[in-house]
């Protein structure tokens, strides 16, 4: 691993929540995406984001590790900045495909990054349904790599009927 993370620390709350600087970096997204398409053996998956600036790193390394799964050939459906109920909206039309939801907070200057992730029914993932796995996946160093360029995924942006936050469609 060429940038750890304190595992036990970050990756928790339905995904991974971290300081940044500090406690996590844009590598843990890319981390996420990847394992979230394997732990899930996903050949689709939703991705939004808060819109803020840093965030919007984040959300970019999380399409591209989610693409470059293994042999999964992941189609990520980018949508971009949306509202956390939007992408869950969006997920279910995905007809059961797993995502995730990229935010940010401020408190006392210090910008806090929160990954959650959700399953094919759009529950928040935890200790029984997938968070475990993709925590022990990086703890150990076996975050997946694709195997091939054929096996490589899309990141597709999405243009449902939903307009964007900012009311760009």
């Amino acid at each position: 691993m060429l940038n750890p993370i304190d595992t036990e620390v970050v990756i928790r709350e339905g995904g991974a929540v971290g300081r940044f600087p500090g406690e996590i970096h844009e590598g843990v997204a890319w981390w996420l995406g990847a394992c979230l398409v394997v732990t899930f053996k996903a050949r689709r998956i939703g991705v939004a984001h808060d819109g803020h600036p840093v965030i919007a790193e984040f959300a970019s390394r999380f399409c591209r590790g989610a693409i470059n799964a293994q042999h999964y050939a992941c189609n990520v459906r980018f949508l971009g900045h949306q509202t956390e109920e939007r992408l869950l909206k969006a997920l279910k039309g995905f007809q059961g495909a797993p995502g995730a939801w990229l935010s940010t907070s401020t408190d006392d200057m210090t910008l806090t990054i929160r990954i959650k992730l959700y399953n094919q029914q759009g529950l928040v993932l935890d200790e029984t349904n997938g968070l475990a796995k993709i925590r022990r996946m990086i703890a150990e160093d076996h975050v997946p790599i694709p195997v091939n360029d054929q096996a490589r995924g899309t990141v597709e942006p999405w243009h449902d009927q939903l307009p964007s936050v900012d009311g760009a469609s």
